[in-house]
């Protein structure tokens, strides 16, 4: 049985500080294959769905943490997506009334892989139950 549950992976494998989230994505494709992860530029126009869930790298957070509001972030360092674009993006699109709901799953910069998929599966076990 397949799932209609999309998960957006943003980050730019260019840059190592920013590459995280794209680095863990096979390993997450095969722990979660009832999930659609899809690598997304926050740049480009896509289809916006109701619920939309991100990973991305996040500055300031010492360890991986849901966010469930754009509110949470400012354009200071102390707590920001990593790609400001991306987050004026998704702000602008709020406002616009295309975002409703969103989750962001914040992956520090410099989390070891390992640790990184460790926290992501417990994230998205504990809201996204899948079948086993």
């Amino acid at each position: 049985m397949s799932s209609n549950k999309k998960i957006f992976i943003f980050g730019n494998e260019a840059v190592k500080s920013d590459s995280l989230p794209i680095r863990l994505l096979p390993e997450l494709q095969r722990i979660f294959p009832a999930i659609s992860f899809e690598v997304k530029d926050p740049n480009e126009e896509w289809d916006v769905p109701k619920e939309l869930t991100i990973i991305d790298t996040v500055i300031g957070p010492k360890k991986v943490t849901v966010f469930n509001d754009l509110d949470t972030f400012t354009a200071a360092p102390s707590l920001s997506m990593h790609d400001f674009d991306a987050l004026s993006n998704l702000r602008y699109m709020k406002k616009l009334g295309k975002l409703k709901q969103i989750k962001i799953i914040g992956v520090p910069p410099d989390l070891n892989e390992k640790q990184a998929i460790l926290a992501i599966t417990k994230v998205l076990r504990l809201n996204f139950p899948c079948p086993s």
